[in-house]
């Protein structure tokens, strides 16, 4: 479990004094996997640079497993830094080392001996899909393999935590998902938490169970990452949900001259597959005109999120958000 106690990161020159961070807290799940989302600038790299301690904060203490390892001496740290994986945006790795000796490269600073380093590193890139290109060199490589490579030197001494540094930024769309999905079986396989950092709402739809938004060094919401897909509450999580296609505000120009209720439909896990507003509008006699919607998935759960109005009897259409909340629907009344 990791526990972020007001961290504040600041950087002070002759011309001016600016704030990395201004007061981050946050707690972390063991196990799970966690994204940060923000901007350039935003203070996302710091932030996550404070858990191995590449970057101290200038107030707070960061709690790693109850331990706060701000307190740490350097050899403590040194120790404690072998627990922590991390991936970069451009691989880092060692242009003239072979795949298998850039993985074995920190089990030799760790002072394993040759054959435990060999038997270490053939077992993580397996895990990583890249047991017939031990011999290879990152330039025979494509990009998505280089990743994988350097996903398999951060497993190498068996974390308890993966720090991913914008890991797929450098990354084409496809294989993105393929790094992704890499990232969701490791989770799996080996329980390992996981905090990664971006400026894509999809890589955090497709792969994070929570999200924390920041901006201008503050966490400005957090929560599962379902809730705050279908309900952003702060404007600069809105934009960045806009940008990548989801703009929770579109229905307001299909909604003009439009008479009846506005309602907004919230569907997750087995509620989104089935066809529950064919049937109220058939139970209830109401007619319903979608003005805006979306369909998909959030990791593994199904969701939908649609706006409609609604037209029939006013006793009706009253009624109406009763029963689909009884069925399991999130139902927020909308006005112009």
């Amino acid at each position: 479990m990791i526990v972020l106690e007001n961290l504040r990161k600041t950087y002070a020159s002759p011309e001016r004094v600016s704030h990395a961070l201004a007061g981050v807290s946050l707690r972390i799940e063991q196990g799970e996997i966690f994204g940060i989302i923000g901007r350039s600038g935003a203070g996302k790299s710091t932030l996550i640079r404070m858990l191995n301690l590449l970057e101290r904060p200038t107030e707070g203490k960061v709690f790693i497993d109850g331990q706060d390892i701000t307190a740490f001496g350097e050899p403590e740290l040194r120790r404690f830094r072998q627990s922590v994986g991390m991936v970069f945006q451009h691989f880092n790795l060692l242009r003239s080392r072979t795949v298998l000796q850039n993985v074995c490269f920190p089990l030799r600073l760790a002072g394993m001996s040759r054959r435990e380093q060999q038997e270490r590193a053939h077992e993580v890139l397996a895990l990583v899909g890249l047991s017939d290109h031990a011999d290879k060199y990152p330039r025979q490589l494509s990009g998505g393999q280089q990743q994988r490579v350097g996903i398999a030197r951060a497993l190498a001494s068996k974390p308890r935590l993966l720090l991913c540094d914008e890991a797929t930024s450098a990354l084409d769309p496809e294989t993105t998902q393929s790094i992704l999905r890499l990232l969701i079986d490791i989770n799996r396989r080996l329980g390992l938490t996981i905090v990664l950092i971006t400026h894509g709402m999809d890589v955090i739809r497709s792969v994070c169970d929570r999200v924390a938004v920041i901006e201008a060094g503050r966490i400005v919401e957090s929560g599962d990452v379902l809730d705050v897909f279908l309900h952003p509450q702060h404007a600069v999580t809105q934009a960045l949900l806009s940008e990548s296609g989801i703009d929770a505000e579109g229905w307001r120009d299909m909604a003009q001259g439009l008479e009846g209720k506005l309602l907004r439909l919230s569907f997750r896990g087995s509620e989104t597959l089935q066809p529950l507003l064919s049937r109220v509008s058939r139970d209830l006699n109401v007619d319903l005109s979608i003005l805006q919607g979306s369909v998909g998935r959030i990791k593994d759960t199904p969701y939908g999120q649609l706006v409609v109005a609604v037209q029939g009897e006013p006793d009706t259409c009253s009624r109406l958000p009763g029963v689909l909340r009884a069925a399991g629907v999130q139902c927020e009344e909308l006005h112009q």
